[in-house]
């Protein structure tokens, strides 16, 4: 049986593309959510903060969102809005170096989608239902399109060796 090589051509990658289009929404939702809290600034979360105080009947002096109230000024959004952009824009880097189909483009996806794993596992214990699950699976199926299109890179470099 006669082992073909590995085509890197981008227009036959539909799973890299459909990963892509993913990270770039991603990405597009973080630019958007920073972009919302520049605009807005710290008054509508501490706003939000305070209505969720008063509608769970909490301490309004101790506890954890009375500390987060306490944390939440123009310097922490300026810094969460900067961190979303950041997010954001390593999302759009990554998506375009997936639909080109780029080796470092399945790498860095594979790095980043495998670092969610702890944190959904650890959201389906802690909130078990279908949306966890739901992550969870299609976090595991971006691992492993990424990481099978890695080994069949891996496997060209090494045939042709």
């Amino acid at each position: 049986m006669i082992d073909k090589p590995y085509n890197p051509d981008p227009h036959k990658h539909p799973g890299l593309h459909l990963i892509a289009l993913l990270e770039a929404s991603k990405a597009v939702l973080a630019l958007l959510a920073a972009t919302g809290l520049e605009m807005l600034g710290p008054q509508p979360l501490r706003d939000a903060v305070n209505a969720l105080i008063r509608r769970f009947s909490l301490d309004p002096d101790h506890g954890t969102l009375p500390s987060l109230l306490n944390m939440i000024s123009p310097d922490a959004v300026h810094l969460a809005a900067a961190a979303m952009v950041a997010y954001g824009v390593l999302h759009l880097f990554e998506a375009w170096g997936l639909w080109r189909a780029k080796a470092w483009a399945s790498w860095l996806g594979c790095v980043t989608a495998g670092i969610y794993l702890p944190f959904d596992i650890y959201a389906i214990l802690r909130h078990p239902g279908w949306a966890s699950w739901s992550v969870l699976v299609i976090n595991l199926i971006v691992v492993g399109v990424l990481a099978r299109d890695i080994r069949k890179r891996h496997g060209t470099i090494a045939n042709a060796a």
